[in-house]
């Protein structure tokens, strides 16, 4: 099919869609779907003799008992992993549960280091164990290369008690922040791969600022009715590749915002929850630019929204080449929006002329079923540039 060609100028939104078809049968896809996937298992992660040196946290004082506090601990066996010339591995052992309180791990290192989780790590449920702290992070790499973090095991954020206390849960109660439970910001050449990431206080996984990023076979898992626990967050980064992963929670499975390109993110199963997003963008009229994305294969599930794209009215910047493609819907409220009246807050938005340019977008073999007769929600003068739609 020929496409058509749109151009945009300041202060207009084009849309460009190539081929959509959207039709009703995709029973029992979950599950096959997810088959296809292998799902960490704590352990399952023998260990690796290519490492030169090995250090078990166990051997350096750590409890691993799920009460004692283990910060000092692990902090103190991450100084020494780090500053070795050679590539080393720190070990949590199978079997056990490590404490940790919000902790930095802070490059540069001297060479290549992997942190190797096959037991749990578990947060304080208390929130007040955060008095004094940053109270946006948990765990928290930073100005680190070449770091692998794999294993088998789990993160647990603990986040009953800091959603209880959310005003998303309850509008009654302050707005606080609360913490994203793992943090990666400036680091390159990075792998995540094999974790479960469970109930985080807010966010799971946070790519900020990282180049060169590979983040495979994870399990990200929170209740639906979990406040703001985006699965995985990436923000200003660039080179990401998402895949093999499933991702159930509250909020977006998976968003990309501020200044991120060449993202790509492959057969994920996402839902509950709010889908996969661009955005928000564009907020207290800041400017963003978002491009060069690909979401190639994805179940989508029982979310309030599938794929979609919002942005902030006054907002500046452009959402440009992103292709949806090979996707599979089921009882889904809005399969594909493009919302750029986006307004999450407790009082109306303003109206603005200024908006986040949208141009370039492709929506290819999205099949499934909606929870609503509305399949897409788009600007009026997009419409005219959709074809293929069944």
């Amino acid at each position: 099919m020929r496409r058509r060609r749109s151009r945009f100028s300041p202060g207009r939104v084009v849309l460009h869609v190539t081929v959509l078809l959207f039709v009703c049968s995709s029973i029992g896809l979950a599950e096959r779907f997810e088959s296809l996937l292998r799902l960490p298992r704590s352990g399952s992660i023998p260990s690796r003799p290519g490492s030169k040196i090995v250090l078990s946290v166990d051997d350096h004082g750590a409890r691993g008992d799920g009460v004692s506090d283990d910060t000092a601990v692990i902090g103190k066996v991450w100084k020494l992993a780090c500053s070795l010339a050679v590539p080393t591995r720190i070990l949590l052992s199978a079997g056990k549960t490590y404490l940790f309180r919000s902790i930095d791990f802070a490059g540069p290192c001297g060479s290549k280091v992997t942190l190797e989780i096959a037991g749990s790590i578990v947060a304080p449920k208390d929130p007040e164990a955060w008095e004094g702290l940053n109270p946006h992070r948990w765990i928290y790499f930073h100005g680190v290369k070449h770091l692998t973090l794999a294993g088998g095991g789990k993160i647990n954020g603990m986040g009953w008690e800091w959603w209880d206390r959310s005003c998303k849960t309850n509008a009654t109660n302050p707005c606080h922040p609360a913490p994203t439970a793992v943090i990666f910001h400036r680091c390159k050449d990075l792998i995540v791969r094999n974790l479960r990431v469970i109930n985080s206080q807010q966010m799971h996984v946070a790519f900020t600022n990282c180049r060169r990023v590979k983040a495979s076979n994870l399990r990200v898992i929170a209740p639906a009715v979990s406040p703001n626990t985006d699965g995985i967050h990436i923000s200003a980064s660039r080179g990401v590749q998402i895949e093999d992963c499933i991702i159930r929670t509250g909020d977006d499975c998976i968003s990309i915002v501020s200044n991120s390109s060449r993202i790509t993110v492959r057969n994920i199963i996402c839902g509950p929850g709010h889908g996969i997003s661009i955005g928000s963008l564009g907020k207290l009229n800041s400017w963003a630019d978002v491009h060069d994305v690909v979401v190639d294969g994805a179940l989508v599930s029982n979310t309030e929204n599938g794929l979609r794209i919002k942005t902030w009215q006054g907002g500046g910047g452009s959402v440009t080449n992103v292709i949806f493609q090979n996707v599979w819907m089921e009882n889904v409220s809005h399969p594909i929006i493009i919302d750029q009246y986006y307004c999450d807050s407790f009082q109306p938005c303003p109206n603005q002329t200024s908006a986040v340019k949208v141009g370039n977008i492709q929506f290819l073999g999205i099949r499934g079923t909606s929870a609503t007769e509305n399949a897409m929600i788009l600007p009026a003068a997009m419409m005219l540039h959709v074809k293929g739609y069944i």
